[in-house]
C-alpha cells in the first residue's frame, strides 16, 4: 500500500449533486469498514458517536459490489429504522459459500441524539452508480454514490 493510502481511510471525492467517496484498506475487509465509515461520517461526525451498542450483521450478495451495496444497505436502514448511528465497524470475514459471498461484522454506536450528533446531509440511498472495488496486492480502493 501506497504512504498516502495508509494515511487516510477515505476521501470524498468531487461530484455535483451526490456524495462520491473513495474508501481504502489493506485488504477488502478493512475497506469495507472504511466504506461503512465514510457513509456514517456524511451523516454526522463520527468522532461524536460513542461505542455503547454492539451489533452483529450478516449479509450476502452475487458478488463484492452487491454484498458492498448490502452492506451499506444493511446499514442505512438500521439507521432509517432503529435511529442508530455508527462508528466502529468490523469485518470479521467475507466468505464465498455456494457460490455467494458472505459477510460477517461487528459494528458498535448509539441512538442518534439530535443534540449530542451534528446532522450533516441525509442520505437517501446507496447507489451502484460509478461503484468500483478496486483490489492490488496490498490494497483495496472502493469507490461508491451515494444519493442525497
Amino acid at each position: 500500500m501506497s504512504e498516502d493510502c495508509r494515511k487516510r481511510r477515505f476521501e470524498f471525492l468531487e461530484h455535483t449533486a451526490d456524495v462520491y467517496i473513495a474508501a481504502y484498506g489493506e485488504d477488502i475487509c478493512e475497506a469495507f469498514e472504511n466504506a461503512a465509515l465514510a457513509m456514517f461520517e456524511t451523516m454526522t461526525d463520527t468522532k461524536n458517536v460513542e461505542c455503547k451498542i454492539k451489533e452483529n450483521v450478516e449479509v450476502e450478495g452475487e458478488d463484492k459490489q452487491s454484498l458492498l451495496y448490502n452492506w451499506l444497505e444493511e446499514l442505512l436502514i438500521r439507521f432509517d429504522v432503529e435511529n442508530m448511528l455508527y462508528s466502529k465497524f468490523n469485518v470479521l470475514r467475507i466468505k464465498e459459500t455456494d457460490g455467494r459471498l458472505k459477510l460477517n461484522a461487528e459494528i458498535c454506536g448509539e441512538q442518534f441524539n439530535p443534540e449530542k450528533h451534528k446532522q450533516k446531509v441525509g442520505i437517501k440511498a446507496v447507489t451502484y452508480h460509478r461503484m468500483e472495488i478496486i483490489e492490488g496486492p496490498k490494497s483495496v480502493t472502493i469507490k461508491f454514490i451515494l444519493d442525497i
